[in-house]
This record gives structure tokens, sequence and C-alpha cells, in this order.
């Protein structure tokens, strides 16, 4: 997992390969805490298709759409909760 914050880059990873999904939550408030932003200073979210495991991906892809909906920002360049438009 990356946080891209005002040029610079940094990066964690799960220190368990059995528990990565529990450790999502914790590794995003460690990398804000680190960059000394607040999870509410997140502007956009932006979602890896892969490589990785697909529960590994789902699990990636719940959080961010949770935390884009949450926080109102865009996952991907697209709102969670923009009405879709029908041609």
């Amino acid at each position: 997992m990356s946080l891209n914050y005002g040029g610079a880059v940094a990066e964690r990873e799960a220190t368990h390969e059995n528990t990565k999904a529990q450790e999502v939550l914790a590794l995003i408030e460690d990398l804000c805490r680190e960059q000394h932003i607040r999870v509410s200073d997140i502007t956009e979210i932006t979602v890896a298709v892969g490589p990785g495991s697909f529960t590994g991906l789902r699990v990636g892809a719940a959080v961010a759409n949770t935390l884009g909906t949450l926080l109102d920002v865009p996952i991907n360049g697209k709102k969670t909760l923009a009405t879709p438009v029908y041609s």
C-alpha cells in the first residue's frame, strides 16, 4: 500500500501473510500518521487491479469503496455514488 502526498510516496506492507486483510486499516492509519495528515485529508483513492490474489484485490476494493463513500472522494477518478448517466 502506498500514500502519495505532496509529491512524497510512503509505502507499507502487511507484516503477516495470513492477516493482511485485518491490517489494511491500521496500515492506512500508520501511513497518514507518518505523513502528518488525517484520513479526512485524503482527496482521491486509487485501487490497483492486480496482480494479486482474488481475495486480496476484493478486500482492497471494498476498503477503497468504503473510504471513498465515507470521505466523498473519487476512486480511480470516479465518484462512488455518482448518478449513472443513461443514453
